[in-house]
């Protein structure tokens, strides 16, 4: 099933199943002066919650506040799904969580290990969520390209937007 079938089918298992099959996206903090930054994610869906490892010296840690609104943004490897992930992003460091996801790939920023002096979390509690679901099809593209110019009042129907509320 193509990114936009399954996000009109149902937007919330579209969501999980492409950060599944995704490394990472781009986490920024809103009104900071900073671009976003890629970071691995680590969805908790029963909570709604996505968390990320990453360094006490990073200026994303350095620049959060308390609460401190956030954006996650990702993108499928094929284009045909898109979503930006928006909530409140708290530094917390949960050892549980800390356990339940590291990694060797995790390890190898930390030499300290899960006790790395330097090693913090992020939680963003996730409030709201933009998902896009187009075509994989280029012959669907160049058809509704072409419908939309020949006829003035049409426009492709290429893809659907969704927001979804946790």
């Amino acid at each position: 099933m193509n990114a936009y079938k399954a996000v009109e089918k149902d937007p919330r298992a579209a969501l999980i199943k492409e950060m599944k099959n995704l490394r990472a996206g781009m986490l920024g903090v809103e009104g900071s002066a900073q671009h976003m930054q890629p970071m691995t994610h680590f969805p908790d869906w029963d909570r709604n919650q996505i968390w990320f490892i990453t360094s006490k010296d990073t200026d994303l840690v350095r620049g959060l506040a308390p609460d401190s609104h956030a954006h996650f943004c990702v993108m499928s490897t094929g284009q045909d799904f898109q979503a930006c992930l928006r909530g409140t992003l708290t530094e917390t460091c949960d050892k549980a969580k800390l356990d339940e996801i590291w990694s060797p790939v995790a390890a190898a920023w930390f030499h300290g290990g899960k006790e790395d002096p330097n090693l913090t979390m992020l939680c963003l509690e996730l409030t709201d969520a933009a998902i896009w679901g187009s075509s994989d099809s280029t012959l669907k593209f160049g058809f509704e390209i072409a419908k939309a110019n020949m006829k003035e009042d049409e426009l492709p129907d290429i893809g659907t937007h969704m927001i979804l509320t946790f």
